[in-house]
């Protein structure tokens, strides 16, 4: 196998820890040095981070105080904050990075182009991918697949806290079974939530695998690239 183009995508609840809120600079520091290995090898990396260690549109919005649109785009906001950190830390490791956000933000960002985020794949550069599609009611899940759809990424990698796709929660049951491969219409039909519908439906559409994973297996990144799939789990 092996992929020259991905889109990797990491929760932004990862992100903070033990702590449970904000960012854990040890781990942002590790995603970056994964991240590092992938583009010392010749792979082109796209990401999408999440906002869940700074705030989610739907938890914001759960009481009526905050409309759902406000929230949401609240969460957008949590994901440029978090689209920072890993450039920086990206940068600290001597790669070159662009953040491009859904939402126009000239003094911090670029604006997503497209055509501009392919050329600094083509020249080696990171680009991370923030503020999510740039609407309301979408997830991250969702902008990381569109995103990876209009780079022309072969592979999403999602990495989470768990080593793949299970049957059900592994941290709450004992007896829960790992999925090492499922189509999207299981995925779909059985509500196993790999990403939320939309983004499998997206995937579905567009032949695009998605790949869920551990981030913090040292190398695990690098390994699913260049093809071992044994600690993980692929949806197709």
């Amino acid at each position: 196998m092996g992929y020259k183009r991905v889109l990797v995508k990491f929760s932004g609840e990862a992100l903070a820890g033990e702590n449970g809120y904000g960012i854990d600079t040890k781990i942002l520091q590790f995603i970056a040095k994964e991240i590092k290995t992938l583009v010392d090898s010749g792979i082109e990396v796209g990401i999408v981070i999440g906002a869940g260690n700074i705030i989610r549109g739907v938890t914001a919005a759960a009481d009526g105080i905050i409309r759902r649109t406000s929230g949401d785009y609240m969460g957008m906001l949590g994901t440029v904050i978090n689209a920072i950190a890993l450039q920086e830390a990206c940068e600290h490791e001597g790669l070159l990075v662009r953040v491009q956000s859904a939402i126009k933000m000239e003094q911090i960002a670029e604006a997503f182009i497209v055509r501009r985020a392919m050329r600094h794949l083509e020249r080696g550069r990171v680009v991370v991918f923030a503020a999510g599609t740039g609407n309301p009611f979408f997830t991250t899940d969702t902008a990381a697949t569109l995103r990876a759809v209009e780079i022309g990424a072969e592979v999403i990698i999602k990495a989470t806290k768990v080593d793949g796709v299970y049957d059900k929660d592994p941290k709450k049951f004992a007896d829960a079974i790992k999925l090492s491969t499922l189509g999207y219409e299981q995925a779909l039909t059985d509500h196993i939530k790999v990403m939320d519908d939309t983004s499998i439906a997206l995937a579905k559409e567009n032949k695009l695998p998605i790949i869920v994973c551990d981030m913090f297996t040292p190398g695990n990144l690098l390994k699913i690239i260049q093809g071992d799939l044994s600690n993980c789990s692929i949806v197709e």
